[in-house]
């Protein structure tokens, strides 16, 4: 990760950590690099989420593009995946899309594409950081070679008809609840379940700026289980604020995580002979059920590093086909390049129909073991995870644990602290487990 861009893009709270100053030379730089630099005039898309500073961050990305010379194509409000699918198939030299995910409406994030609809390579975003503070120069543009902006609403129509192009079945009699959280699917995944056919019941589609996730969408699921009872739906799907990631809820009102749609998805490519390698990708902190469920039906599978952008490498070095995140993020790599909520949510439906079964049969087989993590401040995040006791108290755990339960000790990302998480056949396990390995680690001086 670079000093401004982390996994995700440059995050923070808008006009505080990220602001429409670091947008402008965050535009000025791209429209130079591709363009410019290149001898040529650049071609940038860029999309937004539905929260205020959006509009400023748009428009100021675009006036660093424009000052360099290159012309900048705005598709509006509409999703991460959208912006890297049209990056990619309309050939631009870069995309941009402006969101935090699943963050507040006063928190913003720039998340970078290369041409192919990927995220930008570190290289690329460390020269990035270098202009953002100053330690290059590059030209403006002048006379004819200003550039300008274009009204690219056009490309999300073109995903959408992307959207309705990828499902085998027609929706009809389906009852279906979608939570749009109030952002940026509030327009696109209504228009998608209708016109294949669904009877669609939305909540959360009225965005105003500031009610972007706010007690709604896939971080709060709890009202989708309560919309899916109270109106008798088949199944339901919650979207967060850009709409990379989908959370469902069965018609019993049961959540269907991000593992769970791995399972139900992977098993459904392997009994179609469809599943390349045999394989799923998850992350390291995917649940101990997902892996036990999936041993039974006999599909192996890869774990990396927390974080999408993982998923996704391991995924193309290996030709995996499916992968993704507990939190919802799930990568179908055979369509497109990232997490995308709404393929997702087609994806089980897909399932669904194909099986003639309720989501819940589908997703019974995945049952969750108990997990207990702690956060411990810790000093030194190397000394403390490297510290020989600390290791050697890991390595009891997880030798006790056997095959009934998992630890895993990870540093975060962004925090000085040591995460430590037990997976076992209880509460109390995980607890009893958990404790004695923080307890090594306050013994040995490591506590902040």
């Amino acid at each position: 990760m670079g000093k401004y861009f982390g996994t995700d893009g440059f995050r923070g709270e808008a006009n505080k950590n990220l602001t429409y100053e670091h947008a402008i030379k965050i535009g000025r730089y791209l429209g130079w690099y591709y363009g410019a630099r290149l001898g040529k005039k650049a071609k940038i898309v860029i999309g937004k989420d539905t929260r205020r500073s959006s509009y400023m961050f748009e428009y100021a990305l675009c006036t660093g593009l424009m000052a360099s010379g290159a012309d900048a194509y705005i598709m509006h409000v509409t999703t991460t995946p959208s912006v890297a699918y049209i990056t990619h198939v309309d050939d631009f030299d870069c995309g941009i899309m402006i969101s935090a995910s699943h963050n507040p409406f006063y928190d913003n994030g720039i998340k970078l594409l290369n041409g192919n609809g990927e995220k930008m390579d570190e290289e690329t975003i460390l020269l990035v950081e270098d202009y953002i503070d100053g330690k290059v120069d590059i030209p403006i543009a002048e006379r004819a070679e200003i550039g300008r902006t274009v009204d690219y609403v056009a490309g999300r129509n073109r995903y959408i008809g992307h959207l309705i192009s990828m499902s085998k079945y027609s929706f009809k009699g389906v009852k279906v609840g979608l939570d749009c959280a109030n952002g940026a699917s509030w327009q696109i995944a209504k228009s998608v379940f209708d016109a294949l056919g669904a009877k669609t019941f939305v909540m959360n589609a009225e965005p105003d700026g500031y009610n972007i996730n706010t007690d709604c969408g896939s971080t709060h699921i709890e009202h989708l289980q309560k919309f899916v009872l109270d109106n008798g739906l088949n199944v339901g799907f919650a979207f967060d604020g850009d709409a990379d990631r989908c959370l469902a809820v069965d018609e019993k009102g049961n959540v269907v995580t991000g593992d769970h749609t791995i399972y139900i998805c992977g098993l459904y490519l392997k009994e179609r002979g469809e599943l390349v390698n045999n394989k799923v990708v998850t992350t390291v902190m995917s649940n101990f059920g997902l892996y036990k469920a999936l041993d039974k039906v006999g599909i192996e599978y890869e774990k990396t590093k927390v974080g999408d952008k993982y998923v996704y490498e391991n995924m193309v070095q290996t030709g995996n086909r499916i992968g993704g995140e507990q939190s919802g993020h799930t990568i179908f790599l055979q369509y497109e390049t990232t997490g995308d909520g709404l393929l997702t949510a087609l994806k089980l439906m897909e399932v669904m129909l194909a099986k003639e079964k309720p989501m819940s049969e589908l997703a019974a087989p995945v049952v969750f073991y108990p997990q207990v993590l702690k956060n411990v401040r810790v000093k030194s995040k190397p000394e403390a995870q490297n510290d020989p006791d600390v290791q050697a108290a890991v390595a009891r755990v997880a030798e006790e644990l056997g095959d009934t339960g998992r630890i895993l000790v990870r540093e975060s990302g962004t925090e000085p602290v040591i995460r430590v998480m037990v997976e076992a056949e209880s509460d109390e396990i995980c607890e009893k487990y958990v404790d004695s390995v923080i307890d090594v680690i306050k013994t040995k001086g490591h506590m902040a």
